[in-house]
């Protein structure tokens, strides 16, 4: 038989499936090239998911590369327990110019007040803030203050560090510094639990920060109260 027609004997004879992936032949996937990226995008936002939740069950690690943390101010201030004050509403939204300070784990930042539709409803909340739960105390009026951030590098991913005895200062827009010191850590709270945005008859700091990416993760939570003079 000529060499000719033998090759074409043994093409019809050879199955489908190897001519279609055979050399030179891209195999017929639905996932296109476009969708590839997409494809690997979910898979490490899984990994991430799970680091994450993974991290939020034992003691979780400070970041790699903590923040340098800015000065309070530029100018000299006054260092000083916070004072009750009657001259204010407490539940009044916060005025500009308030700022976080907890220099051993790198945060330092301003605060601003928070909205409840975006924060909380839509899971919109901004970067590069503390927020101010509305209807919480001022800083320094004597009741609840609770303060929120992401659990990101620069904001509130290093308060899962937190530890008893953490000093923490909130700069006022008068150049004052009030001076508070963490005195619990409580690092599953449910999200449900919503007394810890109670009024209190005592000034304190409520500082909470999430523990995953899911509206229905424990909330990461530190309580910090007035530093007694040294």
């Amino acid at each position: 038989m000529p060499e000719s027609r033998q090759r074409a004997a043994a093409r019809a004879r050879r199955p489908a499936w190897s001519i279609r992936f055979g050399t030179g032949c891209a195999p017929h996937y639905r996932i296109g090239k476009r969708s590839l990226p997409v494809v690997a995008g979910g898979a490490l936002v899984l990994i991430g998911i799970l680091l994450l939740a993974e991290a939020s069950l034992g003691t979780p690690a400070p970041p790699s590369v903590a923040p340098t943390p800015l000065a309070i101010a530029t100018t000299t201030e006054s260092i000083s327990a916070p004072t009750a004050s009657a001259t204010r509403d407490p539940r009044s939204p916060i005025p500009l110019g308030y700022r976080i300070t907890i220099r051993r784990l790198g945060i330092d930042l301003p605060i601003a007040e928070g909205d409840i539709t975006r924060d909380i409803d839509e899971q919109k909340t901004p970067e590069g803030f503390a927020f101010h739960l509305p209807g919480t105390s001022i800083p320094g009026l004597g009741s609840n203050t609770y303060l929120y951030a992401h659990a990101r590098t620069g904001m509130f991913l290093s308060l899962w560090s937190a530890q008893p005895g953490d000093q923490v200062v909130i700069s006022t827009p008068d150049l004052r510094g009030l001076r508070y010191v963490i005195s619990e850590v409580h690092p599953r709270v449910p999200p449900d639990d919503v007394s810890w945005v109670q009024p209190t008859t005592a000034e304190r700091l409520t500082l909470q920060t999430s523990t995953g990416p899911n509206p229905g993760d424990p909330r990461f939570v530190a309580i910090a109260v007035p530093a007694t003079s040294p």
